[in-house]
């Protein structure tokens, strides 16, 4: 039988978690658990840089889409873990997206990977019920974080983007 571990190691000037682990152990000792991801961005530089990241640090990546009505296809084929959302994206937006996303499965973990550091922005994308909100600039070293704490259901928002008061949590 498996039993699920998660730790938070070491402390920012911001009281976050510099690395949080998330992990699996089986009855032959600990590894670290597999995180299936879906990444949507229009970008193809960033879904193949975002990949090779995520697949050095021994998560799934299920998938990618160009657009924001692919990647809530995508979502349903694949079932994913986390998605991970741009929010500048054709045919639909990665906000728009998320809120559809959210509607079919109010269970799936969200995290948007943007550049945009705007507080009404960052407020409009948790308020659609995502755990995370990275910054590009900070990819290296807050993505697998944010992953990681949303597969346990727990918020992650870089520092650089000021932390939105929100209105409502789903």
């Amino acid at each position: 039988m498996s039993t699920l571990y998660f730790a938070c190691l070491g402390k920012t000037k911001t009281s976050r978690p510099n690395r949080c682990l998330y992990f699996v152990c089986e009855p032959g000792g600990l590894t670290l658990s597999k995180i299936r991801v879906l990444l949507a961005d229009d970008h193809g530089e960033m879904l193949e840089h975002v990949s090779k990241l995520l697949s050095a640090d021994g998560c799934i990546v299920v998938g990618t889409a160009s657009d924001g009505q692919t990647a809530i296809d995508a979502t349903v084929k694949l079932r994913p873990d986390v998605v991970v959302l741009d929010i500048s994206m054709p045919i639909l937006n990665g906000i728009q997206a998320a809120k559809h996303m959210k509607d079919a499965n109010p269970s799936i973990k969200i995290v948007f990977l943007t550049v945009l550091t705007d507080t009404d922005i960052c407020r409009a994308a948790l308020e659609t019920g995502a755990l995370g909100y990275v910054l590009k600039s900070r990819l290296g070293t807050d993505l697998i974080p944010a992953l990681e704490l949303a597969t346990v259901g727990s918020r992650f928002v870089s520092p650089g983007c000021e932390t939105p008061r929100l209105s409502r949590q789903r």
